[in-house]
């Protein structure tokens, strides 16, 4: 678990911190973005490594949930102190971000919830807790392991992260991940803990604005890129429709085979994107009440796997499209066939 599971990949930051093109107060801030960004991959990997022990040693046995889980938003007045203070009355805040926050988190308790019957994201009902206005010109937004923190961005590559629901998304499935199948941060777990976060990021914009997977753009961060960037031909860091895309800021493979050892995860997971992508498509319709449901119960119902291989992910969503939808020769087929499209 050598990475850490920021939303803009490392190697975008430092592309951006060594372009001369670029006015140094700039590259500067991505450079700042850097420091910070490797201080926290600790943080993230001691987390989940005690999510892991704990659960294998004091696991408790699970009570009812009582309502939607409690939001609270705290703002770190462009300090890197954590939390910050906390936000009285977010919902109502007369800072566009803190209220922004509160209502994206909110409706993603809602997501998982009324599309997956799941209490916040450890499925005991945890509160969930995010951090804005962090450190000065911050070029990312990060889970790390117990929270959410977003940065405000440098204004020219990129703009808040917090305006972007899929970011959100994002970020809090790690914390689902990390309380279900806790797929370690490298390798084959590695791409496949991206890919899943992107997909339910995915889905949960797509939720929100009531899209078929036809409809759909499949974009990942097409909302944080800055004027800057769009000036330069990127229109989103990920495109699911079309990893290796040129319009991305960060293209990626999409098939298996282009995978090598040890390479970033938010490159890996291109091919198990496109996969899902492919098979939301094939299968029509809203992809949260079909192909989602198949792989959010391989992501909750196989226990703890951190060092799962993609071709046992494939394998286990074929079964799962089987076990949940016995009828359905067509979204069976879709799933058969996302993969198969990726050489898995």
């Amino acid at each position: 678990m050598h990475c850490v599971c920021h939303f803009v990949p490392a190697d975008v930051l430092k592309r951006f911190a060594n372009d001369p093109t670029l006015p140094q107060a700039l590259r500067s801030s991505q450079d700042d973005t850097l420091r910070v960004d490797a201080e926290f991959r600790n943080l993230r990997r001691q987390a989940n490594r005690l999510t892991q022990v704990a659960g294998l040693t004091m696991a408790a046995p699970a009570q009812q949930p009582s309502g939607p889980p409690t939001v609270t938003v705290f703002t770190c007045n462009h300090s890197q102190s954590l939390p910050g203070t906390q936000t009285p009355d977010p919902g109502s805040s007369p800072d566009a971000t803190v209220k922004n926050v509160f209502d994206e988190t909110t409706a993603l308790a809602k997501f998982y919830k009324e599309a997956f019957n799941r209490d916040s994201i450890d499925n005991a009902n945890m509160a969930l807790l995010s951090s804005i206005h962090y450190g000065s010109k911050y070029n990312n937004a990060f889970w790390n392991g117990s929270q959410m923190t977003y940065g405000d961005g440098d204004s020219e590559l990129f703009i808040d992260f917090s305006k972007g629901n899929d970011v959100i998304g994002h970020e809090l499935t790690h914390g689902v991940t990390q309380y279900s199948l806790q797929l370690n941060y490298d390798d084959d777990a590695g791409g496949l803990n991206e890919s899943l976060s992107d997909c339910f990021g995915s889905m949960f914009r797509q939720w929100q604005a009531s899209q078929t997977a036809d409809q759909a753009d499949w974009l990942i961060g097409a909302d944080i890129i800055g004027p800057a960037a769009k000036a330069r031909g990127f229109t989103c860091l990920r495109d699911m429709a079309n990893p290796g895309a040129s319009h991305c800021l960060a293209p990626q493979p999409t098939n298996y085979s282009q995978i090598t050892p040890g390479m970033d995860p938010h490159y890996s997971s291109g091919p198990p994107n496109l996969a899902f992508c492919t098979a939301c498509k094939i299968a029509g319709g809203e992809s949260w009440k079909g192909i989602g449901k198949v792989w959010y119960e391989v992501l909750t119902r196989s226990g703890s796997h951190p060092n799962m291989r993609m071709k046992d992910f494939a394998h286990r969503t074929r079964n799962a499209a089987a076990h949940l939808f016995p009828g359905n020769n067509a979204l069976q087929n879709a799933v058969d066939q996302g993969w198969k499209h990726v050489g898995l």
